[in-house]
């Protein structure tokens, strides 16, 4: 979600196949899950994220706590997008408090305004893996504007500031339903999935791959991630769309001697819906849609894998019971 600038495009794109991979005996195990069976969020898994950064994309949103923005019922998450004028602090909380933070004086407690409002959760703290399988089903938001996101950040900054400690979008998708000149019916269909490492920004680097949803876009898809040591998959409905491999990322973070650096740290999971900011509203009918609010994105469970084998170089698959 964090800047879309980069100086590299490795695109690793294979073709569609079983989501289960071909070790035989070698099964994925539950670790967590999240099947929002409540009324309410499980803040003994999740945290509110309450700012009006913009992600330094330029987006639209201030994100807040509010039940209109985050709610539970009938075994779904919705997070909302509403247009409602917000004002909220201009800098993230990691940024103005604790020992993360890198903010001095006024500019901890400065604030700003948004026209919309949404919501952003993470499990920072919480739930925070190394390697492992990552998925949630999830329907998206049409419209030009709307950004919503699966992914994942490093719960420590190990090799610096983003992206040098790396970044992991299991799932983006924008504007769709819009116009698309490479998209089937012409109208944007398309989900991303992207690794940000590399250099220092504006110099980042990425590798990013993007598939087209076979049917029903407005409709409930599933999206996966594979994190093994030396490769990730990435997945939609069971069909695999992309490997990227270990030496197609590195990074010139402090004390990376580690070959499979920055993706050798615990990250966590995040969600939210995003409103404009530089990537969507430079394609597609370009812009945003503001009368076209509230939006929304619903899932219907996140779960977290592990592979007991992984780490001697072995791969995971479902039972076929």
């Amino acid at each position: 979600m964090f800047f879309r600038i980069s100086v590299i495009l490795l695109l690793a794109f294979f073709p569609a196949g079983n989501a289960q991979s071909n070790s035989a005996g070698n099964e994925w195990e539950l670790v967590w899950s999240d099947e929002f069976d409540g009324n309410s969020l499980n803040t003994a898994k999740w945290n509110f994220e309450e700012d009006c950064y913009g992600g330094g994309n330029n987006e639209r949103q201030c994100y807040t706590k509010s039940k209109k923005n985050v709610s539970v019922s009938d075994g779904f998450l919705k997070i909302t997008a509403l247009k409602r004028k917000t004002k909220g602090f201009a800098f993230p909380k990691s940024w103005r408090e604790g020992a993360e933070g890198s903010l001095r004086g006024k500019k901890r407690f400065e604030k700003v305004k948004r026209p919309f409002s949404s919501g952003r959760i993470t499990t920072k703290n919480k739930g925070d893996w190394l390697y492992g399988r990552f998925e949630a089903r999830m329907k998206l938001p049409l419209g030009q504007g709307a950004w919503p996101a699966f992914w994942m950040l490093p719960t420590s900054n190990s090799y610096g500031t983003w992206p040098l400690s790396g970044e992991i979008d299991i799932m983006e998708a924008i504007n769709l339903g819009q116009s698309c000149d490479v998209c089937e019916g012409g109208r944007e269909d398309r989900i991303h999935g992207t690794l940000h490492f590399g250099n220092p920004w504006p110099k980042n680097n990425q590798a990013t791959a993007e598939v087209h949803l076979a049917s029903n876009v407005p409709g409930f898809h599933h999206y996966a991630m594979e994190w093994y040591p030396d490769y990730m998959k990435w997945f939609v409905d069971g069909q695999l769309y992309s490997t990227i491999k270990k030496d197609q990322w590195f990074t010139k973070g402090a004390s990376a001697e580690n070959e499979r650096a920055p993706f050798d740290q615990p990250f966590h999971i995040i969600l939210n819906l995003a409103v404009g900011g530089k990537w969507p509203e430079e394609n597609n009918d370009v812009g945003y849609f503001s009368m076209d609010y509230p939006k929304s994105v619903e899932v219907d469970f996140v779960r977290v894998y592990k592979c007991p084998v992984a780490q001697d170089g072995g791969s995971c698959s479902f039972s076929s019971n």
